[in-house]
């Protein structure tokens, strides 16, 4: 994120439309773990991929320690953590953060998480409040995972915090690409969850289960692949409930062996299967913190709950088409 405080402007209305305007399309792309690259913004002939560290290279003191810790609990974040946890039981599920955050947060537009300790301090929407780094790590576990907030001052909170920094420690946003989740297409594009459900039978069902519960690993005590919906998945409200949002992380990284410049699904099956998934009219899933997005100015275009500050139906912000929301957005 680059911060405009140092920025000064008229103060006409005409400007203050234009930095609300700007605003609001600023906080719709960012969510769980940093933002969200709009598809545009990859130019692999001026960039290239970012390498993330190896924690192998890290030396034998305090410091390295601290980051292989968090390299373990973004791995078995349920085993340190989770409701039965080793550390403290703060998780309200057994979710991890690779699940979501593929490869502990170092996968090429695998909701990686390369600039997410440059982004903080940042204003967040669904909180309408600024947040900390920290703060954003409790956001994760109080939600996705229906936890509890980690202490501030606790190990566990500042082994996550140094393994993020370190992660990201190279990143050039003028000279890379990688981070977040690559946004998909969805211009003049609706979600069928009708159809989704033949795509989850064809492309999902085999690693996330015919009743959507996914699959422990060999101690029962975190997900090798998790849940997608039910009383044990990601709540209402947390970013992958979100249909754009989910369609762009599903179309470039499930199943999970693709990489996301060869994609086994089209940008209309991500679409169908992430409404499939989300679909309050299909599945229930843990209803969460609420009000998520109080402020309706800067609600994201796909989030399924109003109020909204437009007239289109509950219906059309969750699975589409978008194109009329923004446009109106925009004036």
């Amino acid at each position: 994120m680059r911060f405009l405080s140092s920025l000064t402007y008229p103060k006409s209305s005409f400007w203050v439309s234009v930095l609300f305007t700007g605003a609001l399309f600023f906080t719709m792309f960012y969510s769980c773990g940093g933002h969200t690259h709009d598809s545009t913004t990859v130019a692999k002939d001026t960039l290239v991929e970012y390498q993330p560290p190896d924690t192998s290279s890290l030396k034998d003191d305090a410091y390295g320690a601290l980051v292989k810790y968090g390299a373990k609990l973004m791995q078995n974040t349920a085993y340190y953590i989770g409701p039965k946890g080793t550390q403290g039981s703060y998780l309200g599920n057994e979710m991890t953060c690779t699940n979501c955050h593929l490869d502990r947060g170092a996968k090429t537009f695998g909701n990686s998480l390369y600039t997410t300790h440059k982004a903080y301090p940042q204003f967040r929407a669904r909180e309408n409040r600024v947040l900390t780094i920290s703060d954003r790590v409790n956001n994760c576990i109080e939600r996705p995972h229906s936890g509890i907030p980690l202490p501030l001052d606790s190990k566990e909170m500042l082994a996550f915090v140094t393994y993020i920094q370190w992660l990201g420690k190279d990143y050039d946003e003028t000279k890379h690409y990688g981070h977040g989740i690559k946004t998909i297409d969805y211009k003049g594009k609706r979600s069928n969850p009708e159809a989704g459900a033949l795509v989850y039978e064809k492309h999902c069902k085999s690693c996330h289960m015919a009743d959507g519960q996914g699959v422990y690993d060999s101690t029962r005590s975190a997900y090798v692949n998790p849940p997608l919906w039910g009383k044990y998945s990601y709540q209402e409200g947390s970013s992958m409930h979100r249909v754009i949002k989910s369609a762009s992380f599903i179309y470039h990284n499930m199943p999970r062996t693709v990489t996301w410049d060869k994609p086994v699904l089209t940008v209309q099956e991500a679409l169908d299967v992430a409404g499939f998934v989300n679909s309050y009219l299909i599945h229930e899933r843990p209803k969460g913190k609420d009000p998520n997005y109080p402020d309706p100015r800067v609600k994201p275009i796909d989030y399924f709950r109003g109020p909204y500050n437009d007239t289109f139906s509950a219906y059309q912000h969750t699975f589409g088409p978008w194109d009329d929301i923004e446009a109106a957005a925009r004036k």
